[in-house]
């Protein structure tokens, strides 16, 4: 497991320092902006800092609602999910690999719910994503 290369607490990333550390995989982080943007219109994003251990991530939110959070690491990024026992069994019917599936059904339930932690490397992972920002969105 890597470390978030944002951990300044100082220096909030923008676009040309994700382009620079994120490299090839930059394209699906806009990927992913751009998706949400089109199908869930009233996005908002927003960058928080959770202090110098975790550093920066970008919220996600629609309406009040948190979708997900990213950080970014070295040449890739994190997307983080938090779900509810009815998104939970909405993963668990879905098509989705069985190792995100089981990952998620394993993870140790808080009050918020179940979090899962996507890292987003290739094409392939950004589908996985999008499916789940879906099963979020619509649980």
């Amino acid at each position: 497991m890597g470390t978030n290369v944002f951990l300044d607490v100082k220096a909030q990333p923008d676009a040309q320092n994700l382009s620079k550390v994120l490299g090839e995989t930059y394209k699906y982080w806009n990927d992913i902006e751009s998706y949400v943007a089109v199908k869930h219109p009233g996005v908002k994003q927003e960058w928080k800092n959770y202090g110098a251990k975790y550093g920066w991530s970008l919220k996600t939110l629609l309406k009040k609602r948190n979708l997900f959070f990213c950080s970014a690491y070295d040449h890739y990024f994190r997307v983080v999910f938090i779900f509810g026992d009815k998104a939970v069994s909405a993963v668990e019917q879905s098509d989705l690999p069985k190792n995100i599936i089981e990952e998620l059904c394993n993870a140790k339930k808080y009050m918020e719910g179940r979090g899962i932690a996507i890292e987003v490397k290739t094409q392939k992972d950004v589908c996985n994503v999008k499916k789940l920002i879906e099963i979020k969105v619509n649980n």
